[in-house]
């Protein structure tokens, strides 16, 4: 599978139809709304909730559960503040910023193009660029003062990193092996935009695979490919992904090589996941910081090793928004109506199976509800009976539900349902006996086609 600079199809959906849709639909709302928002915030609800689970269930999945080599933890939001000195982050953690004086907007320095601000259009009317710390503080303890000063993460990799000893000697590790977490980051941005792609406050998905400094090279290149080929296995189409290496002048102070999996979103190109060499930076920075040497023992050349890591590192969040714009689809119907899709992938669809009664006629809502009940232990469902039958046929097309099963008169005589197709629209007849076993037969037939990594070319 081949990866073009310049996407096959471009995005049906802009960022203001997929924040509509994603509010009127109960997937993201704006946080406080009720009191006039907060910028950059936002809350989850009912939908959102069930897709982000579902997203870092599926990355755990293949990141931990489904390897040998791979374990997880949870660290603390909440760390002493040595760690973020040691890492770098306190001295170097900040971007450059500018106000422009027509608009008063505060910018990033070098996301102001030609001289230009982006707000209002100003040419060179700016203030002298001075650098912004983008780590949240706060402070630990019953006194306020320079001693109870504490950040907020602006990472999970340091979790992993302090804790690679406790790992290592309690789990049995040997190298190459690697370290898993979901958890909140926050960072100060500057400037925020585009819904959820860019927010304060975001859900991290990240692993450090410690290998052998010799071994590193060639486990930066399994990794991008096998990133890559996770983001394909979502259902994101090939031709709205690309890899793409960073340049010498774009790595962070940590990293020897950086890669990015880019997607052309409808505002160009931006990155989804990060796949860094962050070689031995890391272990040797908390090394010196702390005192306690962190390194790895080789018990068969009785040798002292400090490894290099190899870092993925993808948003929930920015992961949902990429599921959801790619997915979009607008499809006109015979009779000049236009029906809006979301052509999830099963695993990811925030509903699997939707029950719809023909009507809530008194005789359909029982029989309804105990299918309802027959499904719910094997599938992410949801129970639909308000307004026309199709109406709810395209309210569950717009919040991408594979398939709906509907009850009707008829089911009262055959003990049988119809099943219908969200992609194709085409129903079939199924017997309540083997209902569930249809359904997880045409789920698996909707699952998208995962490439080998030898398929993947980058």
């Amino acid at each position: 599978m081949t990866q073009s600079d310049a996407p096959a199809s471009e995005m049906k959906a802009d960022l203001e139809t997929m924040t509509s849709l994603a509010k009127r639909r109960g997937f993201v709302f704006p946080s406080s709304e009720i009191y006039g928002g907060f910028e950059a915030t936002y809350d989850y609800g009912p939908l959102g909730v069930a897709m982000r689970r579902n997203i870092r269930d599926l990355w755990w999945r293949s990141m931990v559960q489904e390897r040998a080599d791979v374990v997880g933890i949870e660290a603390a939001i909440i760390t002493s503040p040595r760690v973020w000195a040691a890492s770098g982050h306190v001295a170097t953690f900040h971007d450059p910023m500018v106000d422009c004086l027509e608009c008063r907007s505060r910018l990033r320095a070098d996301h102001v193009v030609d001289n230009t601000c982006p707000e209002c259009g100003t040419v060179g009317r700016f203030t002298d660029p001075r650098n912004f710390h983008l780590m949240l503080r706060t402070s630990v303890g019953p006194v306020e003062d320079e001693g109870s000063l504490a950040y907020l993460r602006p990472e999970t990799a340091q979790g992993m990193f302090v804790n690679f000893d406790n790992v290592q000697q309690t789990m049995r590790r040997r190298l190459p092996f690697g370290i898993a977490q979901i958890g909140k980051s926050f960072r100060n941005e500057i400037t925020v935009k585009q819904f959820i792609f860019r927010t304060r406050e975001f859900e991290q998905m990240e692993m450090e695979y410690f290998c052998r400094p010799e071994e590193s090279l060639r486990w930066h290149d399994y990794w991008k490919r096998e990133r890559l080929r996770w983001h394909y296995s979502l259902g994101i189409r090939p031709q709205h992904l690309r890899l793409r290496d960073h340049t010498s002048e774009e790595l962070s102070h940590y990293s020897s090589a950086t890669s990015d999996v880019e997607v052309h979103y409808p505002w160009g190109w931006g990155e989804l996941e990060g796949v860094a060499h962050r070689g031995d930076f890391d272990l040797t920075q908390h090394t010196t910081f702390s005192g306690k040497t962190l390194d790895y023992f080789d018990p068969d050349t009785n040798e002292h090793v400090v490894p290099h890591v190899i870092e993925p590192a993808v948003g929930v969040d920015r992961t949902m928004l990429t599921l959801m714009m790619d997915a979009y689809d607008e499809e006109r119907l015979e009779g000049g109506d236009t029906r809006t899709v979301l052509r999830f992938a099963p695993e990811i669809a925030p509903v699997a199976v939707a029950i719809l009664p023909l009507s809530r006629n008194e005789k359909l809502v029982p029989p309804a509800r105990k299918v309802w009940d027959l499904l719910r232990p094997h599938f992410r469902t949801q129970y639909d009976d308000a307004q026309s039958i199709g109406r709810r046929y395209r309210r569950q097309d717009e919040i991408g539900t594979p398939l709906c099963v509907t009850v009707d008169f008829e089911t009262l005589d055959d003990e049988a349902v119809t099943i219908r197709d969200r992609d194709t629209m085409t129903q079939i007849r199924v017997p309540l006996t083997g209902l569930a076993d249809a359904l997880h037969t045409r789920l698996e037939e909707l699952r998208p086609r995962v490439p080998s990594l030898d398929e993947i070319e980058v």
